[in-house]
């Protein structure tokens, strides 16, 4: 039987369309709070074009890309960026995740899109990293993968 990191075409094509996805995923994650889209819809697609990696090169090649080990860390980092600026904010007098009392601009929008857009990141990172680690944690020990 011919398995996914034999065939060479699968993985010529996931090599040269993963960077693509990464990029609009990207887009999609800063330009969130200004169309629609935002840090869950990017970071589920981060996460797809590293799972795209896993499935068409197999894990050894998967790993030099984004390791095992990187997921729960990198979603925990992801949960606390969202959370530190929701506090942030009511440290400075608001409410949770109130950005006009962040003190990152001078002008209020141009705070409230540097809150939002951290809060998108945030989000981003934590979905990305979830996904990959339960795809990890799912097929750990299966020696076909």
């Amino acid at each position: 039987m011919i398995r996914n990191e034999d065939n060479p075409i699968v993985g010529l094509v996931s090599r040269i369309v993963s960077p693509f996805i990464m990029l609009f995923a990207l887009y999609i994650i800063f330009h969130g709070h200004y169309s629609p889209g935002g840090g869950f819809q990017g970071g589920t697609m981060l996460a797809a074009s590293l799972l795209l990696i896993r499935l068409a090169m197999g894990s050894e090649i998967a790993q030099l890309q984004f390791k095992r080990s990187w997921g729960t860390p990198l979603g925990s980092i992801g949960v606390l960026i969202y959370f530190a600026t929701g506090f942030t904010a009511m440290l400075m007098g608001g409410t949770f995740l109130n950005y006009e009392f962040l003190s990152l601009s001078e002008i209020a929008s141009h705070t409230r899109s540097i809150g939002v857009l951290l809060v998108e990141i945030g989000v981003g990172l934590a979905v990305m990293g979830i996904l990959v680690a339960i795809y990890d944690d799912l097929l750990e020990g299966d020696p076909d993968v």
